[in-house]
């Protein structure tokens, strides 16, 4: 009895110790992109449009998976509507008048797909490019940090009021709906005078706003722009965008847990494109400074720039940072993975080095691999006061120059990609049960 005991606690102390070491980045016991997410949205078939959206819809909608639907031109859903959307329904963006689909203020989407039937936005053209059509805009009252509180969308929408694209407020716990198993590929549209649309914009949207396995795809702009409020992202993905992963400003307060941006070297606007872009304002004058500052808490993150050769790529400028932090905003990133960037982080030159602001921007039990470079300061060529304070024992940050291939579980995988952190062929994983929760709220 005692050496069976013993055996017991041998066993479970080892993988303990497995599991513990090995927990950075996504995690699950079974890889979560499976089932619901597309790698390849160009080659899918989806058939024709059967229903046309357009305008405002002011009272409670529901979309049906027997039909495909059309956004033709600039849809509000408003007047306090709520629009449910049925699992694997697909609604496409009109490609000859840019689609696009708000929520607005007040109103709530509730589009919960499930794992093998997902809710998927896309474009009507059938050769599907980025920046075909705009994308989806959800509005909540939750603060911003902006004097008066509340601001308006501004990208040219044509809306019947301004009501239809206001948002900001006081509401820490805004609901807005849920969004859980769905896919928004190729938004973005460019305008003149606007710039680029977004896949998914969160702006004042409040932690009771349910937004879990979401893919971004193929998109022109941001992926997931976020715009004030409290939101909490779980299980989120941005793939190949154009322009930045995630974007947060005006005073946003954000948790994202457990998410995914795969960036390619060969896909990138003209002026750049990261990870994760965390700034408080765009112009200082503007910004309340009696309002919270941009606070973004991350935990196991991967964010990983894939290409054939990094190092070829970095000498002829396709790679830059994974993530951008502006002044006068708080970061915090935990047991994360960062694969691949030239470096993996920029912090802006107006941040003053001093303890108070150092204390604010927190890198701990991250694992930097093929990265020339880890932390800078923009406009600075000597680092090492940087990269010798995130380096210190305190942080218990790791540095690594594997290969993809040895680094992930499956990173050249098209169509079933495990981007699950594996060294020695110990998956990483800190949960022993399947949580699928398809049917939760």
């Amino acid at each position: 009895m005692k050496n069976l005991i013993q055996t017991a606690l041998i066993i479970l102390l080892v993988l303990s110790n497995c599991f513990a070491q090995q927990e950075k980045g996504i995690i699950g016991y079974d890889n979560w992109l499976n089932t619901w997410t597309e790698f390849k949205p160009s080659t899918t078939e989806y058939g024709e449009p059967t229903q046309i959206l357009s305008g405002n819809i002011s009272k409670d909608t529901r979309l049906l998976k027997r039909d495909v639907y059309l956004l033709l031109g600039d849809v509000f859903i408003t007047n306090n509507a709520t629009l449910t959307i049925e699992p694997g329904t697909v609604i496409m963006g009109d490609f000859k008048t840019k689609g696009s689909l708000t929520i607005s203020n007040g109103s709530r989407i509730i589009a919960k797909g499930t794992q093998t039937d997902p809710i998927v936005f896309t474009s009507s053209r059938g050769s599907k490019k980025q920046g075909d059509w705009g994308g989806l805009f959800i509005l909540g009252d939750a603060p911003l940090n902006i004097f008066g509180q509340v601001s308006a969308l501004n990208y040219g929408l044509k809306s019947s009021s301004t009501e239809s694209i206001a948002y900001g407020g006081d509401n820490v716990e805004n609901d807005s709906g849920i969004l859980r198993y769905l896919r928004i590929e190729f938004a973005g549209k460019r305008t003149k005078g606007y710039g680029y649309f977004n896949g998914l914009t969160l702006a004042g949207v409040g932690n009771k706003t349910i937004v879990e396995n979401v893919m971004v795809s193929y998109c022109a702009g941001n992926s997931f722009n976020i715009l004030g409020g409290t939101p909490i992202l779980e299980r989120v993905i941005s793939y190949r965008s154009s322009r930045n992963d995630y974007e947060f400003n005006y005073g946003t307060q954000c948790q994202l847990i457990n998410s995914l941006a795969v960036r390619s070297p060969y896909i990138s606007s003209a002026d750049g494109s990261r990870c994760l872009v965390v700034k408080s304002y765009e112009i200082k004058e503007e910004a309340d400074t009696t309002k919270k500052q941009t606070f973004v808490n991350a935990e196991n993150l991967t964010l990983v720039n894939i290409s054939e050769d990094i190092k070829s790529d970095i000498k002829v400028g396709l790679v830059q940072e994974a993530i951008y932090i502006g002044a006068d905003t708080s970061f915090s990133i935990n047991k994360s993975v960062i694969s691949g960037f030239y470096p993996a982080v920029i912090l802006d030159n107006e941040i003053v080095l001093n303890n108070e602001n150092l204390e604010k921007i927190r890198f701990t039990r991250t694992y930097f691999n093929n990265c020339k470079g880890n932390i800078y300061r923009s406009g600075h060529t000597n680092n090492d006061d940087l990269e010798s304070w995130y380096g210190s024992r305190a942080f218990d940050n790791l540095y690594s120059r594997g290969s993809d291939a040895e680094t992930f579980i499956d990173a050249k995988s098209t169509r079933n990609p495990d981007f699950r952190l594996q060294v020695n062929r110990i998956i990483a994983s800190n949960d022993f049960i399947d949580d699928d929760d398809d049917n939760d709220d």
